[in-house]
């Protein structure tokens, strides 16, 4: 990662965009609950209404991070074509000839095996590669090849 603002895939922008609506409908749901301003009535109330206003800055935080990340993704443009950088789809074979469409990001969902980190080992080796390249890295599970098939802003396998 090039420390300043880094482009964003089409598929992570959308995970963002939904993360940032689920927040915002969350946020409503809790600051409906607070009371206001009212005077409490006992010390289970107080706590529990501290406890919302945690939860309330853990969300507001939340959803700073996520518009501040959309902007910054606004002004580093489209994701690299030429070679793998934060933001690309690329696809690659793996040395068991599995082939696999990967998205390379900031922050990778726990439940997308297609998002990886710029940082994980895999997305590491892959950064600054072009098609045609064959990267040797080491993985969890020991040394091992993955050949980039092709690069892509947001296209699907074969094109580049």
């Amino acid at each position: 990662m090039t420390g300043g603002p880094e482009p964003i895939s089409t598929a992570a922008r959308e995970a963002l965009d939904r993360e940032l609506a689920d927040l915002r409908t969350e946020r409503a749901a809790v600051a409906a609950t607070l009371s206001g301003g009212e005077q409490v009535s006992d010390m289970a109330d107080s706590a529990d209404e501290l406890q919302r206003a945690t939860e309330l800055d853990r969300l507001d935080t939340r959803i700073s991070e996520i518009g501040t990340r959309l902007r910054e993704a606004d002004v580093a443009g489209p994701a690299p074509t030429e070679a793998v950088g934060v933001g690309s789809t690329v696809t690659v074979r793996f040395a068991d000839s599995t082939e696999m469409t990967l998205q390379i990001g900031e922050v990778a969902a726990v439940l997308d095996r297609t998002l990886i980190t710029a940082d994980s080992p895999l997305g590491r080796a892959l950064l600054g590669h072009r098609a045609g390249d064959s990267i040797t890295y080491d993985a969890p599970e020991g040394r091992t090849t993955v050949l980039v098939l092709s690069l892509g802003g947001d296209s699907d396998r074969g094109s580049s």
